[in-house]
């Protein structure tokens, strides 16, 4: 079977996070609440940053570029799992299959890319806060928004394509939520080769190349901190970077550990509990932990809100 390019199966099985039923309708309950919240949360965030005019600078405007990511990026995955509950089902087309994957490595990558650039807009704030408005033009942070969607949509149809060209044979069970490219590539009775090593070289470019970015913001940023005279404000700073850095940290460290280790040290336990955490439970908490801090923020969320309850 190896060396065909025609694949034999037409349709996978997700076989989800657990096998117990009264487990599977509790994970059912949990997963649909967080994805309510994030959908909810998110748009929240959108609302409040288009209808107020204080709103519309560059910070915000990648907060709200966020938060159309992290909508799109757990409503790629959690829907399916839902509606396989639902119907009493666990299948997924092949081509339903690479059209999510599609979707994951996509939206992965604007986040990664939207991460760094919103490291890299605070350290223009905090670092040269005379010159912010002169470098952060409404002309470049267009550029960085649209050229950070291109190379990921690059990015995302390079390795969907590498998975199609591979053959999958008998087994079609993936012991996963959704259609995850380590579990595929365990299943495929193709040579996966040139598949493991793009991923390793080319995804690991794309993914460490803004994570270094974000680490030279902040130490830069770390530094200029320092040097404020007033102990609160050093206080004050900080705990917002560490706030950053630990949503930060929790993204890349969850990407690096499921898909940057050799494939003997993969685990179909683990694998999909580490996913969990950056493809459903960050997208939730961002809203709160990037947005809900600012005071500016709050302000509009509650006029937004309040204005379109008191329209009814």
């Amino acid at each position: 079977m190896r060396g065909t390019n025609q694949s034999s199966v037409s349709e996978f099985l997700l076989l989800g996070l657990s096998r117990q039923p009264q487990q599977q309708r509790l994970l059912f309950l949990l997963f649909l609440i967080m994805y309510l919240a994030t959908v909810l949360g998110n748009l929240l965030i959108i609302l409040a940053i288009s209808t107020d005019s204080r709103l519309h600078t560059p910070m915000y405007f990648f907060f709200s570029n966020l938060s159309l990511v992290d909508i799109g990026f757990s409503s790629t995955t959690v829907p399916k799992m839902l509606a396989n509950h639902i119907l009493g089902t666990q299948t997924i087309s092949f081509s339903g299959c690479l059209t999510q994957m599609y979707f994951l490595f996509g939206l992965t990558d604007m986040d990664n890319f939207l991460l760094a650039v919103m490291a890299y807009d605070r350290f223009v704030a905090v670092c040269h806060p005379l010159h912010y408005t002169t470098k952060m033009t409404r002309r470049l942070c267009a550029l960085l928004v649209a050229g950070s969607w291109v190379i990921a949509n690059l990015n995302a149809l390079l390795h969907t394509l590498l998975m199609a060209r591979l053959s999958f044979c008998a087994d079609n069970a993936i012991p996963h939520f959704f259609c995850d490219v380590t579990p595929l590539l365990r299943l495929s009775c193709s040579d996966t080769h040139l598949s493991e090593l793009t991923t390793l070289t080319e995804g690991a470019l794309v993914m460490i190349t803004p994570f270094v970015c974000i680490l030279a913001s902040y130490i830069h940023i770390t530094c200029a901190v320092l040097r404020v005279p007033s102990t609160r404000g050093r206080w004050k700073a900080f705990s917002t970077c560490s706030s950053h850095l630990a949503v930060v940290s929790l993204f890349y460290g969850t990407i690096i550990a499921v898909y940057f280790n050799p494939s003997s040290s993969h685990s179909a336990e683990k694998d999909p509990a580490a996913t969990v955490l950056y493809t459903v439970v960050t997208p939730m908490l961002n809203p709160f932990i990037y947005s809900l801090r600012s005071r500016d923020l709050k302000g509009a969320l509650r006029k937004a809100v309040g204005g379109r309850i008191g329209s009814y």
